[in-house]
C-alpha cells in the first residue's frame, strides 16, 4: 500500500509585508521635487549630501501623503498624514534625477513615481503589521534625531571656535542620519521580496552605525529568506547583544533553529519571546510547531489555541491545529480547521494538501482528489503534491494517472526516497519489476533506513523467485520495524 506523509510544517513568520505589482494598465502619478543645501563650516560633500537627500525624500513624501489622503480611500483608514508619510517610506523608493555640488551648496532633484491604487493596497497591509510600523517610525525619530544634533551643531559652532569634539559629533550625527536612510531602503527592497538588494542596504545602515541592532535584525530576516540560516543566526544573536529585550529577535532566533531542526532550542527562545511579550502571536504560533515536530502534540494544542484566542483570523493557526488534530487521530477536526484556514486564506495551498490528506484518511478519496488538484493548482511546484495525488490515483485503480503523477514529483525533488518507494510500487503493480528494482533500490540510496523500500524490493526479488534476497530485504525491514516483513518471517520461522 502506498503511504502518504503528512508532516507538520512550521509557519515561519518572520515578517508580513506585501507588495502588489503595478499592472500594463495601471494609473501612475509622480511627483518631481528639488532641494539645495547651502553647507555650513562644519559640512563636507558627504554631510550636504546627507542632509540634502534627506530634506527631497521628505518633500516627496509629504507630496505624496497629501495625494493619497486627498485623492484615494487612505483617507478612511483613520491614519494621521504623518503616519500615512513614515508608511509610504517603507513602500516607495525616490529616483535621484539630477545632483550638484560646488564646495558650498548641494542640489539635488528627484522623483517618485508610483501607481497610487498598490500604494494603497501596501499601506493597508503594512498598517497591520505593528511592528514594522514601529520600525519605521523609530527610524523617522532616529533620522529627525540626528538633524536636530546637527543643528544644535552647526548653532554652538557659528557663536564658538569649531573644536575636534564637535567635529567627532557633528559625523556621528550624519552617520545616524544615513543608517536610517538605509534602514528605510532595506524596508522597500524586504517589502519588495529583493533580499539581495535588502542586504546591501542593511549592510550599509550597519557599516554607518555598528551598534544599530535593528539593522542587524533586519538583516537576519532578509538572510533567512535567502536561506542563510547561518548568517541570519549570526545577525539575530547581535541584535540581542544589543538590545536583550526584543522580543521579536528571539522570535526570529528561534525559527532559524527550527529550520536547523534543533527544537528544542527553539522552544527555548520562542519561550523568552512570551516572556518578554506575552502577546506575541507568532511566538506561540511557532512554539506550537515545534512542539508538533517534537511530538508533543497537546502542548502544540495549547499553544496553538492561544493563537486563535488573541487573533481568530491567523489562518496559519488553524492550518498548524489541523495538522496536530491529525496527528492525534482526528480527522474529522482536522478538516473543520483546514476549513476555516482556507476560508481564512483560499491560497493556502498547504491547506488544501493537508486537508487531502485527512479525507483520504477517512476513506473519501473524490474529495481527497479534488483537494490535491487544487493544491497543485495554487502550487504547481509541489512535489509533495504530486506524491499525494499519485497515491489517490492508485487507490482509484488510474495506475498510469499515478505513475505520471511521481514522475513529476522526482523531476521537482531528485532526492525524495518517499517518492521512489511508491513508484516503485506502481511498477512492481504494472508487472515492471526491473523498474520497480531500480525505483527500490534509488530510495534506499537516498534513506538507507526506509523499511518500506526494503520490503518493496523483497516483494519483488520473491515475485521473480529469487527468495534469498527476498529474505535478506524482509530481515532488514522487520529490523527497521516495518510490521508486514516481521510477520511474514514470523510465519517463516525465521529470525531477523
Amino acid at each position: 500500500m502506498l503511504k502518504y506523509r503528512n508532516l507538520l510544517k512550521i509557519s515561519i513568520s518572520l515578517y508580513l509585508l506585501f507588495l502588489f505589482s503595478a499592472t500594463s494598465s495601471a494609473k501612475i502619478v509622480s511627483f518631481e521635487q528639488e532641494y539645495t543645501y547651502q553647507a555650513s563650516k562644519i559640512d563636507n560633500k558627504i554631510s550636504s549630501r546627507a542632509i540634502t537627500l534627506d530634506q527631497v525624500k521628505r518633500l516627496l513624501l509629504e507630496e505624496l501623503s497629501t495625494y493619497l489622503i486627498s485623492e484615494t480611500e487612505v483617507k478612511n483608514y483613520q491614519m494621521t498624514k504623518d503616519q500615512v508619510n513614515v508608511l509610504t517610506a517603507g513602500i516607495v523608493s525616490a529616483d535621484i534625477l539630477q545632483e550638484k555640488w560646488n564646495d558650498k551648496i548641494y542640489y539635488m532633484k528627484a522623483k517618485i513615481a508610483e501607481d497610487p491604487d498598490q500604494v494603497v493596497k501596501s499601506i493597508k497591509d503594512l498598517g497591520t503589521d505593528i511592528q514594522k510600523v514601529k520600525e519605521l517610525e523609530a527610524a523617522r525619530e532616529k533620522a529627525n534625531n540626528a538633524l536636530a544634533a546637527m543643528k544644535r551643531l552647526k548653532n554652538k559652532i557659528s557663536i564658538s571656535k569649531q573644536s575636534t569634539d564637535s567635529k567627532k559629533e557633528y559625523a556621528k550625527a550624519v552617520k545616524e542620519l544615513s543608517s536610517a536612510d538605509w534602514l528605510t531602503k532595506g524596508y522597500f527592497f524586504e517589502i519588495s521580496h529583493n533580499y539581495k538588494e535588502a542586504l546591501n542596504a542593511f549592510n550599509k545602515a550597519i557599516e554607518l552605525n555598528p551598534q544599530y541592532a535593528t539593522a542587524y535584525y533586519n538583516r537576519g530576516n532578509a538572510y533567512a529568506e535567502l536561506k542563510n540560516h547561518q548568517q541570519a543566526l549570526k545577525d539575530f544573536n547581535t541584535a540581542i547583544a544589543l538590545n536583550p529585550i526584543d522580543s521579536k529577535a528571539y522570535n526570529n532566533r528561534g525559527t532559524i533553529y527550527a529550520e536547523l531542526r534543533n527544537y528544542q532550542q527553539a522552544i527555548n527562545n520562542y519561550n523568552k519571546a512570551i516572556e518578554l511579550n506575552p502577546q506575541n502571536i507568532d511566538a506561540f504560533l511557532n512554539r506550537g510547531g515545534a512542539y508538533g515536530e517534537l511530538g508533543n502534540y497537546q502542548q502544540a494544542l495549547l499553544d496553538l489555541n492561544k493563537v486563535i484566542e488573541l487573533n481568530p483570523q491567523r489562518a496559519g493557526a488553524y492550518y498548524n491545529r489541523g495538522i496536530t488534530y491529525a496527528h492525534l487521530g482526528n480527522s474529522q477536526g482536522a478538516i473543520n480547521d483546514y476549513n476555516k484556514a482556507i476560508e481564512l486564506n483560499p491560497q493556502l495551498a498547504d491547506a488544501y494538501l493537508n486537508r487531502g490528506g485527512a479525507y483520504a484518511t477517512l476513506g473519501n478519496h473524490q474529495q481527497a482528489l479534488k483537494d490535491f488538484n487544487k493544491a497543485i493548482e495554487i502550487n504547481p511546484q509541489d512535489p509533495e503534491a504530486y506524491n499525494a495525488r499519485a497515491i489517490i490515483y492508485a487507490k482509484l485503480g488510474n495506475h498510469l494517472e499515478a505513475l505520471n503523477d511521481l514522475n513529476k514529483s522526482i523531476e521537482l525533488n531528485p532526492q525524495d526516497p518517499l517518492a521512489y518507494t511508491n513508484r516503485g510500487i506502481i511498477h512492481a503493480d504494472l508487472g515492471n519489476s526491473q523498474e520497480a528494482l531500480t525505483d527500490y533500490n534509488k530510495a534506499i540510496e537516498i534513506s538507507p533506513q526506509d523499511a518500506d523500500a526494503y520490503f518493496g524490493r523483497g516483494s519483488v526479488y520473491r515475485e521473480l523467485k529469487n527468495e534469498q534476497k527476498a529474505i535478506q530485504d524482509f530481515k532488514i525491514a522487520a529490523s527497521l520495524g516495518f510490521k508486514l516483513a516481521q510477520d511474514e518471517l514470523k510465519q517463516k520461522g525465521i529470525s531477523w
